[in-house]
Order: structure tokens, then C-alpha cells, then sequence
């Protein structure tokens, strides 16, 4: 009988998190060169993980994201090996990478910061969170496919909170029975929820364009990815729109086969694009 070590229990269950708790994450890890799938499985892990103890647990949320930190330290040496299994074998990513450990411990102060704030008056104060929240997930993204420069990941943070505010423009319902609002206070006064909404649209919207450039920059099955990203947002966007921005109603979706067509749009823009010399992107 061969035992399953703690690595292949690890990888198991990244693998059963990615299969069973993200619609549209098997696009992203058939796009991706079948090197990394295992790399990018571990780190989506770490990021379902992360919001799921920041939005299930209530009054729990804060100690067990203190101890979930406590084991994210030990990713990265200096200490006992992590007890949790999906950061055991993202402890393997993290070293054979070298990834730099600011976007694992940025995500887990947006957790814990979503127990401690409900709403934000400005978008100074909520584009400091989705700073938290939503560019480390790009970035660590960037520096797993070996991209990494400081104009690259620049862009990828208006993506990634560009992808964000998509979401909490479409989430308005779903964040209130949690007690939260992503929709700015001040526009909300002022704008109505509908208006706050369209709002946000036109933020995310504006953040999204930086991806062509973003796109433009790599090659490959990266470049299909981040532009499948950026479909994605605008796909969002176009169903909260034709919702009338009530998304306090209810929650537009994006229908599937309208996601198996940004596959093509994807490809086609992709191929059309012509990377920009390295030498621009080595800041």
C-alpha cells in the first residue's frame, strides 16, 4: 500500500479547491504552461483560503486569520515547516520562486481589515484597500510566469482593482447580507444606488484599459491569460449595465456562453497584438 505524503495530500487539495470553489479558474489553468498549473493551483489556494476565513467565520474571523498568518510565516523559513497541507506544498512554490512575501501578507490584512471596516466614504480609502485585496493577486501572478518588473506589476494593480470594483458592482446584494458596501458612501448620498453603481462601473472600467498595455508587454499563453482577465471585467461590466446598475436588486451573471466567447475574442485580440520591446518594461 504507498502512503500519500504530505506534499501529494497538499496538491490534492488545491486541486479539489480550484475544481470545486471557482467557476472559471479551469480556463485559467489550461492557459497556463502545464509547468506552472501546479504552482498557480497552490497559490489560488492560499487565496480562497484567505477570503473564505475573512467571510465565513464571523466572530472567529480575526483569531483564526492571526493563526492562519502565523502558519503563512512559516512558507517562508526561519522556523517548524507549516501545519496547514495546501500551505505545505505552496511553501514549495514559494522557495522555487522566490516570491516575495508582501502580496501574501497584504491579502491577509484585507481580510483582516473586512472585519473591522463596512464601508469607506472615499475611493482614497477604498482604492488603499483594493491595494490589499485585489493587486496581490496579480503580482504574485506576474512573478510565478517570471514577468515581474515594477511598470508590469503597476499595471496589473489597475487590473486587478479594476476586476474588483467589477465585482463590487455586481456583488451589491450579495455584500449587503453580509453587512458590508463596497459602493463609496459619498456617492451613494449623493448618486443613489443605481448611480453609485454606475460609479464604480466607470472606475473599473477606466483601471481595465491598463490591461491592454499589461497584455502587450508579454507573449504567449500569458498574454491570452491577462486578456481573458480584462474580457472578463468588461463582460461584468456590460451585464451590470444592462441591469440598469440595480445591482442592490439583484446580482447580473455573465451567461456561459458569453464566457466561452471571450476565449476567441481572447485569442483573436491576442494574436493581433505585437508585444512591446523588453527593453521598455525593465523598470
Amino acid at each position: 500500500m504507498s502512503v500519500v505524503t504530505e506534499l501529494e495530500l497538499g496538491d490534492a487539495y488545491c486541486g479539489y479547491l480550484t475544481r470545486h470553489h471557482y467557476e472559471n479558474f479551469w480556463v485559467v489553468s489550461r492557459l497556463a504552461p502545464p509547468a506552472l498549473r501546479r504552482h498557480l493551483r497552490r497559490v489560488y489556494a492560499f487565496c480562497r483560503l484567505t477570503d473564505d476565513l475573512g467571510d465565513e467565520q464571523g466572530e472567529w474571523a480575526e483569531p483564526r486569520l492571526a493563526l492562519w498568518r502565523q502558519d503563512v510565516e512559516r512558507c517562508f523559513g526561519g522556523g517548524p515547516p507549516p501545519a496547514h497541507p495546501a500551505l505545505i506544498a505552496l511553501a514549495r512554490t514559494i522557495a522555487a520562486y522566490r516570491l516575495p512575501p508582501e502580496p501574501f501578507f497584504d491579502l491577509i490584512d484585507a481580510n483582516l481589515q473586512d472585519q473591522r471596516v463596512a464601508c469607506y466614504r472615499t475611493w482614497d480609502e477604498l482604492r488603499d484597500y483594493c491595494r490589499l485585496s485585489a493587486a496581490p493577486v496579480g503580482r504574485m501572478v506576474l512573478h510565478l510566469f517570471g514577468v515581474a518588473t515594477s511598470a508590469r506589476e503597476a499595471l496589473s494593480d489597475d487590473v486587478c482593482i479594476g476586476l474588483q470594483l467589477a465585482n463590487f458592482a455586481q456583488d451589491v446584494s450579495v455584500d449587503r447580507r453580509k453587512g458590508r458596501t463596497y459602493l463609496l458612501q459619498t456617492e451613494l448620498e449623493e448618486l443613489g444606488p443605481a448611480g453609485a453603481v454606475r460609479a464604480h462601473c466607470e472606475r473599473a472600467r477606466r483601471l481595465l484599459a491598463s490591461g491592454v498595455l499589461l497584455e502587450g508587454s508579454v507573449s504567449g499563453r500569458l498574454r491570452l491569460q491577462l486578456a481573458l482577465y480584462r474580457l472578463g471585467g468588461e463582460a461584468i461590466l456590460r451585464a451590470i449595465a444592462a441591469a440598469g446598475y440595480r445591482t442592490d436588486r439583484c446580482r447580473p451573471e455573465v451567461p456561459p456562453s458569453v464566457k466561452i466567447g471571450l476565449l476567441a475574442v481572447a485569442g483573436r485580440q491576442s494574436f493581433r497584438r505585437s508585444g512591446h520591446a523588453d527593453a521598455e518594461w525593465t523598470a
